[in-house]
């Protein structure tokens, strides 16, 4: 967790710019290093071929006029540990969604937490809670009663041993918007035939790509599942790529996206966050170079 390592793929022809892509999840995602570096070369190729049309790698992907920025939400660590001066800088920096971990202390000091962090909360923010796999279905269910009503945009990975039947009883009892990330086995016909939940958080890297996200976050729209893209704290070569999938498939939609703040010492910029939103470049590709 003190340093990170990974490796930046070019792909060149001999009459093109070159394209790029990187193969850098943080190891604790348990991403298998084949698909990590499948992602690579599927970055490369789309952002090699984006250049070719000239046209900005979600315009390709899309077939859509190019989309300028996508909306983000602040990380903020644990619900435990928040403060209302974290609050006060998120909404000072255009954030208007705010993203904290749960299942890191017992579940009655986390609903005090959360009951705290609410009050505070300003009328246009939203809370998006990622429990982890922490809870059994009781703790869920107890989660969930005490929450109904607060301002929360999703809860994300309620269950310790998620099956579809569960996740349906959550939901119908849920409020807003219960979310899968993890439990990617899940994902069968029969899953898109009847979502037990009502978004899909897509890591692109944990699919082996974008073009392969792209499909399954298509599946999932169809079914009537909204769709997040997050970052598997790759590079800013991979959150750039990851960016352009969240603006071809939901421009509209908050991405978790704005993980710059978690790696240091970056040999390339991480692309600007205004107001709250993740700015991508106007030209074509992924908009990125290793200079």
């Amino acid at each position: 967790m003190a340093s990170r390592s990974g490796r930046l793929l070019q792909l060149t022809d001999a009459q093109e710019p070159s394209g790029w892509g990187d193969s850098a999840p943080l190891p604790e995602f348990g991403i298998a290093p084949e698909l990590a570096d499948a992602f690579a070369r599927d970055c490369a190729e789309l952002d090699l071929a984006a250049r070719v049309a000239g046209l900005p790698l979600n315009a390709l992907l899309s077939g859509r006029p190019a989309v300028q920025a996508v909306a983000v939400n602040a990380n903020l660590g644990r619900l435990i540990d928040w403060q209302p001066s974290q609050l006060a800088e998120a909404c000072a920096a255009g954030f208007r969604v705010i993203k904290f971990k749960l299942g890191c202390a017992p579940l009655a000091e986390e609903l005090n937490a959360l009951s705290a962090c609410c009050a505070t909360l300003r009328p246009e923010m939203r809370l998006r809670l990622d429990a982890n796999n922490a809870w059994n279905i009781t703790e869920a269910l107890r989660f969930i009663s005490a929450a109904n009503g607060m301002p929360i945009d999703m809860l994300e990975e309620p269950l310790r041993d998620p099956d579809c039947e569960s996740l349906a009883r959550l939901q119908a009892g849920a409020s807003f918007p219960l979310a899968l990330d993890e439990s990617v086995h899940l994902l069968t016909p029969v899953y898109f035939a009847a979502p037990p939940v009502r978004r899909l958080v897509l890591k692109p890297a944990r699919f082996g790509g974008l073009r392969s996200t792209w499909k399954i976050g298509q599946n999932a729209q169809a079914a009537g599942i909204e769709c997040v893209v997050t970052s598997a704290l790759e590079s800013a070569c991979g959150l750039l790529a990851c960016a352009h999938l969240a603006a071809a498939l939901a421009p509209s939609s908050v991405h978790g996206l704005a993980v710059d703040q978690w790696l240091t010492g970056s040999p390339w910029p991480w692309p600007r966050i205004r107001d709250g939103r993740l700015q991508l470049s106007r030209q074509p590709g992924l908009g990125f170079s290793p200079g």
